[in-house]
């Protein structure tokens, strides 16, 4: 009860608590369905509870920010439910529809006990922002900037922005380095938080130290593992989108994930759908550009060849003529036989020394296109019955291949064959 102090009506703050405890209890018995943005999940794992932070956002400010509880029971069960729908479990970082009752304690003051959350709602969320970021991208006209952008013919510099410790940025390493043709692609790692709201800015500033030092690299790439699409949702945001679709070189993406496609992977050059797969595609770029200069040299080989036959045929030709002449002759007039022999012989020795020059000059071209010299540079030549193999058509599951290297040749037998896709 209050007391009486210099005739105030003075309460206690227990007095104080418990009504505005009872008065809440009293006005809000049922449980309400509440939208609001989970900023941090604060979950104890000693005790399986959680004690998640909500706010509000308008115009990027915080206008309502309040305490929740989800007990440890109700946590398993919501967790296991955006497993199975989302295919990741319960994060901080997103917009949510949940369903709670509205308590007052005396000792803890005001809070939101969540007893459900819908994971479907997160979904709409997320494909609500990504709608959203297209139509601002295709109203300003930038949809498509980093895709019209010319691509090198061969991407040998890369800046690399990803996490260290990431699975899907070593199995990116493994084929690069691991590839058997000895292509070499120069990296540099800029380190970035991948996943959750603070990647957005990560990714971003990491962009803009790249874009200073543009000149040293001929593209980029952003890569990460596997994800659901709520650990994804940060690459619809649209000021990341905008940043990859107005950088000034060819953006690349694996991040690592086969659902519905990002707007960051839509405004880049080129998606891919795994890291691998993105490693594959720089290959086939190398590939592109060996297979024409193998091509170039074997026909370089064959006019020459030619050159050297037709050059043959004409000396040929000469000798049997002068043989033919002179024979003739010599039964007319000896002298002018000797005249005629003096000056077909000067002609001949002439016509060989020009012979000499031309033949000198070809095997200059030849040193030039040496295959030696292209092996040594990385490339090796593949083989089925002495003719080189330049389209997967030429080849047949269970054929044997000579694969011809700068000191030696492997023999090896087709066991697959996989069409490449790519730019």
């Amino acid at each position: 009860m209050p007391e009486l102090v210099d005739n105030k009506t003075v309460f206690t703050l227990l007095e104080v608590s418990r009504s505005i405890q009872k008065t809440i209890a009293d006005r809000y018995k049922s449980l309400y369905w509440i939208k609001a943005e989970m900023n941090k999940l604060n979950h104890y794992s000693h005790s399986g509870h959680c004690y998640p932070e909500l706010l509000e956002k308008k115009e990027g400010k915080v206008v309502a920010e309040m305490r929740s509880i989800l007990w440890k029971m109700d946590y398993q069960r919501i967790n296991k439910q955006f497993k199975e729908v989302l295919g990741e479990p319960l994060r901080e970082g997103i917009t949510m529809l949940f369903q709670a009752g509205i308590s007052y304690d005396p000792l803890y003051g005001f809070s939101l006990k969540i007893v459900d959350i819908d994971p479907t709602f997160v979904l709409g969320e997320l494909e609500k922002e990504k709608k959203e970021s297209i139509k601002k991208l295709q109203e300003e006209g930038i949809f498509d900037a980093n895709r019209r952008l010319p691509f090198p013919l061969i991407p040998k510099r890369l800046a690399i922005i990803s996490v260290e410790t990431s699975k899907g940025l070593s199995d990116f390493f493994k084929i690069i380095d691991g590839n058997p043709w000895g292509y070499k692609i120069e990296y540099t790692l800029f380190p970035a938080l991948l996943q959750g709201d603070k990647s957005i800015s990560s990714i971003i500033k990491q962009l803009e130290v790249i874009a200073d030092r543009l000149e040293n690299f001929d593209a980029v790439a952003i890569i990460r593992g596997g994800g659901g699409d709520v650990g994804l949702s940060s690459y619809n945001n649209y000021f990341l989108s905008k940043a990859i679709a107005i950088f000034p070189i060819p953006v690349l993406t694996g991040i690592g994930h086969s659902t519905n496609e990002t707007v960051s992977e839509m405004v880049a050059y080129k998606n891919a759908i795994t890291p691998s797969e993105l490693a594959d595609f720089l290959l086939q770029k190398f590939h592109n550009f060996a297979i024409p200069v193998d091509q170039a040299q074997e026909r370089i080989v064959r006019a020459v060849r030619r050159t050297f036959d037709d050059e043959s045929a004409k000396l040929k030709h000469i000798i049997s003529a002068i043989s033919w002449n002179s024979k003739t002759r010599l039964l007319k007039d000896k002298s002018l036989i000797n005249n005629l022999q003096n000056h077909l012989i000067r002609h001949s020795r002439q016509k060989i020394k020009e012979n000499q020059s031309q033949l000198q000059h070809i095997e200059r071209i030849l040193g030039i296109v040496n295959p030696i010299h292209i092996l040594k540079r990385g490339f090796s030549i593949v083989r089925i019955d002495g003719k080189s193999v330049h389209k997967l058509d030429q080849v047949e599951v269970g054929s044997q291949l000579v694969i011809q290297l700068e000191d030696g040749k492997l023999i090896s037998k087709v066991i697959q064959k996989e069409e490449q896709n790519g730019k």
